[in-house]
């Protein structure tokens, strides 16, 4: 109640002070009857007050703060990939049979137009991905994961990315990932059925990761042009990627 208390005090103070403005109004003016009047005429504008400051020019306020809050968090979505995501997408695309097939629909160019960032989307929500622990180096996933995990972790104790519900969801398959891998001595050696569970494990992660990968590819070609074009020129499902201008 005491964090209230200056509000309180203030509400009343306010309303004692337009009591005080009409009633000086009345004994200078000697009409009672306009004061009221107008007195009504303002009450009856509160109601259109209230939706023009709550609902309109509130929600415009949200809608400017969400955009700025969201051109924040794609800060920190680049940070990601390139800190570990582009890394990731790779590694994990050794692991994926169906790969190839995927790679070509994944070639953005500066020519893309929003709706085929969005056709790639739809194909990546329904694309078969097949996981084979045993097609390349878990060890060797384990090991890039682990030199990553204090950054993922600083990652997720960033509250901005609350409000960015797939891109904490990919951050918490791939730290659950990173967990599962660290937590094996052996992974030259696992049993079929942790087998299978490790590679759900890199399915779910690997999806993810594609899905913001094309979501943030999209938000460079808006707003980053230069950005944009290094992203390009490394993209990693490019087999013929290359940082340098050609």
């Amino acid at each position: 109640m005491k964090q209230y208390k200056w509000q309180v005090i203030l509400g009343i103070s306010l309303i004692l002070a337009s009591v005080s403005l009409y009633t000086i109004q009345i004994v200078v003016f000697r009409d009672a009857r306009s004061t009221f009047f107008y007195l009504l005429q303002d009450i009856a504008f509160i109601p259109i007050q209230v939706l023009l400051v709550t609902l309109i020019l509130n929600q415009m306020l949200n809608m400017r703060e969400k955009m700025a809050m969201l051109n924040k968090m794609n800060m920190v979505i680049g940070t990601f990939f390139s800190e570990a995501g582009t890394g990731l997408l790779k590694l994990f695309s050794g692991f994926d049979q169906n790969m190839d097939a995927l790679k070509k629909d994944l070639l953005v160019t500066g020519q893309w137009s929003d709706r085929q960032f969005r056709e790639a989307a739809g194909i990546v929500s329904i694309y078969d991905c097949k996981i084979d622990h045993a097609k390349t180096d878990l060890v060797a996933l384990k090991h890039f994961l682990a030199t990553k995990r204090d950054f993922l972790l600083r990652l997720l104790e960033n509250p901005n990315l609350l409000e960015h519900e797939t891109f904490t969801e990919l951050l918490w398959a791939v730290f659950h990932l990173t967990e599962e891998l660290a937590s094996r001595e052996n992974l030259n050696e696992l049993s079929p059925a942790d087998a299978i569970h490790i590679a759900g494990d890199i399915k779910r992660a690997h999806v993810l990761l594609i899905t913001e990968w094309l979501a943030y590819m999209k938000h460079l070609k808006s707003e980053y042009p230069y950005l944009f074009s290094l992203a390009v020129r490394m993209n990693p499902f490019d087999p013929h990627a290359s940082v340098i201008v050609k």
